[in-house]
């Protein structure tokens, strides 16, 4: 027979446990609604734009397609592993009005600070591959470079803030754009 006690401690940690799972459920419904809407615009819509008005016609399949078509397909693996980790590991979204509560050092950000970038980058290379367009490329590059600016200017410092000793010891350990040789 167990003691007032010991029940007590069994119940606090099953009720910690399904707030957890709660929480972590709560993170995961706001990133897709994020995630969704941010993909939609960012690789999809506007990447879509920039080819309806550059005349871009959908091309036969040949190898440059298939290429394409692996490339966008990693780039966007790779983002929503991203995604998936903001919500199950930091408890957020990639979203700067909604970020994550816990530093995120594993899955995907184990390689790069930013893979989440780097996954985007990679899928709209893949599109402009697949449609051997030129201004997809363009496209592609300009929001890598906004990105850059907003990581260095918003994102870092704010992490460091957030996170302290923490973000600076992952900062030293794991390289902003390129895996650590």
């Amino acid at each position: 027979m167990t003691s007032s006690g010991a029940q007590g401690r069994v119940a606090q940690a099953e009720l910690t446990r399904s707030g957890l799972f709660m929480v972590r459920l709560f993170a995961l419904f706001r990133t897709v609604i994020y995630a969704g809407l941010f993909i939609g615009l960012v690789l999809v819509y506007l990447p879509a734009q920039v080819a309806f008005a550059s005349g871009i016609p959908r091309p036969p399949m040949a190898l440059p397609q298939f290429a394409g078509l692996a490339i966008a397909t990693l780039g966007g693996a790779i983002a929503l592993w991203c995604v998936i980790s903001h919500a199950i590991i930091g408890r957020g979204t990639p979203a700067p009005f909604d970020p994550p509560r816990r530093l995120i050092t594993q899955g995907p950000y184990r390689f790069v600070r930013n893979p989440m970038y780097v996954g985007a980058a990679s899928a709209l290379a893949g599109a402009a591959v697949f449609y051997l367009s030129w201004p997809l490329l363009v496209y592609g590059c300009v929001l890598l470079v906004a990105a850059h600016l907003f990581v260095v200017f918003y994102e870092e410092p704010t992490l460091a803030r957030t996170f302290g000793q923490e973000y600076e010891a992952y900062k030293r350990r794991v390289g902003r754009w390129l895996p650590a040789l």
